[in-house]
């Protein structure tokens, strides 16, 4: 199956639209200068997010804490917390960035993603990498120099194994008349997103996924990017598919404060992120995700401001 004829749920349609940005923002919702953040009040912060008009909540998949590697992101298994917060959220996408695919059976992935995606009545929206981390390899025993084909079967599995035709009820996709996975994608596919290039080509990430999930760059090397995006999409044939990027986020007080870097992100105050995602979205990025692990303010406040003065200009796609 390509995603070239795919149908995908609300949740990938709330957050992309040809030729508009959306807002995101991941989890967990607090500072923390060390690899370990305390996950307290989560879930009220969630609820403000959501009430906020943010189109996508994003979790990180760190399997094991790695002292050298630095930070665990929300720490707990992705697949228990996003079935924890789809039962405190009602309408926001849930993004995973991203699910190591390489380290995990795909049919294990299959089960849990087309779970969630059922019980959220189609809001999951599925990061996929391949990760980059060998001592994760050594301790579930694969092989790290072999994670770019696992990677491309495992993709490959999981769109097959939740994909909902009409009439898969008596459609086996599992190499065998005798079993099938259930439950099926809530639309008739899971919306698949690859992170980075995880060992791939921008023409088979092109070809084969619902979307690319990218990291923060300057605005010249982001068009470049983008440009290099479009190409092979246009040489496969596809149609528009969105381009997505993360972004750290330290937002000032002072509203005119000018823009400074921090680690894979900005410092700045909200005048100047409002022209930076408006240069973003003149050059074709489709959604930013937030993360405030270096916010310097309550991160409530933070959510208020972005609120009332940034969401409006970037809204969550309508329907």
């Amino acid at each position: 199956m390509k995603p070239n004829s795919a149908v995908f749920g609300r949740g990938f349609h709330r957050a992309f639209a040809k030729d508009k940005l959306t807002l995101g923002i991941g989890v967990p919702l607090e500072s923390y200068s060390g690899p370990i953040p305390a996950m307290q009040n989560q879930m009220t912060l969630i609820r403000q997010v959501e009430s906020a008009g943010f189109a996508v909540l994003w979790c990180r998949d760190v399997p094991l804490y790695d002292p050298s590697f630095g930070d665990v992101g929300q720490m707990y298994d992705p697949w228990a917390w996003l079935g924890y917060v789809a039962a405190h959220t009602d309408n926001i996408a849930l993004g995973t960035g991203s699910i190591i695919l390489p380290l995990r059976s795909s049919i294990d992935v299959a089960k849990s993603a087309a779970s969630i995606d059922q019980l959220t009545e189609g809001r999951l929206i599925m990061g996929v990498a391949s990760g980059d981390r060998p001592v994760e390899y050594a301790v579930y025993k694969k092989d790290f120099e072999q994670r770019d084909a696992d990677f491309r079967a495992s993709m490959d599995a999981i769109a097959m194994a939740t994909h909902r035709p009409p009439g898969w009820e008596n459609r086996h996709v599992l190499q065998t008349p005798r079993v099938d996975l259930l439950p099926k994608s809530f639309a008739n596919d899971i919306p698949l997103m690859v992170t980075g290039n995880s060992r791939q080509s921008v023409d088979w990430i092109a070809e084969n996924a619902a979307g690319w999930l990218m990291y923060p760059r300057t605005i010249a090397m982001q068009t470049s990017v983008i440009q290099q995006w479009r190409d092979a999409l246009e040489q496969y044939q596809q149609p528009w598919k969105p381009f997505a990027q993360s972004l750290y986020v330290d937002l000032m007080a002072d509203p005119d404060t000018p823009a400074s870097p921090i680690h894979l992100g900005l410092r700045v105050g909200r005048h100047g992120l409002v022209e930076h995602l408006n240069a973003l979205q003149s050059i074709g990025v489709n959604h930013v995700f937030f993360n405030l692990k270096f916010s310097t303010r309550p991160i409530a406040d933070v959510i208020t401001e972005l609120q009332e003065f940034v969401i409006p200009v970037f809204p969550a796609i309508d329907g």
